[in-house]
């Protein structure tokens, strides 16, 4: 199990607009290259972090991306879901009907009691942990 390259991207590239100053506006350009990311890639996870209200976008000869709250209010959950929708290990978990297997399945239910603990940890934390975790690392490295 694995993120997605989408997942992976728009929470590096929410992570540098939460390092920044909260009133400075960064290019996606300045994003796409800091952390290595295809600007047309990030451009389009952008554009559903923006539709969620994650981040702004701000157009002109000075535009870019900024985040919409303050990094202690963005939980990874919420930049998770809106890069890529509800989080599910199976798509069976949400929807029993889809599957054609028994009315039990063990598999689901193992699956289902470790998603609930994933989005547990993905609720319970922010980008200003995750920013603090950084600060952290580099100090001690």
């Amino acid at each position: 199990m694995q993120f997605t390259k989408a997942e992976e991207y728009g929470l590096l590239g929410v992570l540098y607009l939460a390092e920044k100053d909260q009133l400075s506006v960064t290019p996606l350009s300045e994003i796409s290259e800091n952390k290595d990311i295809p600007e047309k890639f990030l451009a389009k996870i952008f554009q559903s972090l923006s539709k969620s209200g994650i981040i702004r976008s701000l157009r002109g000869v000075r535009g870019g991306f900024t985040l919409a709250k303050k990094p202690e209010e963005i939980t990874v959950k919420e930049v998770l879901e809106s890069i890529q929708g509800p989080y599910h290990l199976l798509k069976c978990i949400d929807d029993r009907e889809i599957c054609n297997k028994s009315k039990f399945c063990s598999l689901r239910e193992l699956l289902a009691i470790a998603e609930k603990k994933l989005i547990e940890v993905f609720e319970s934390h922010t980008l200003a942990d995750m920013v603090r975790w950084q600060k952290e690392q580099r100090v001690t490295t």
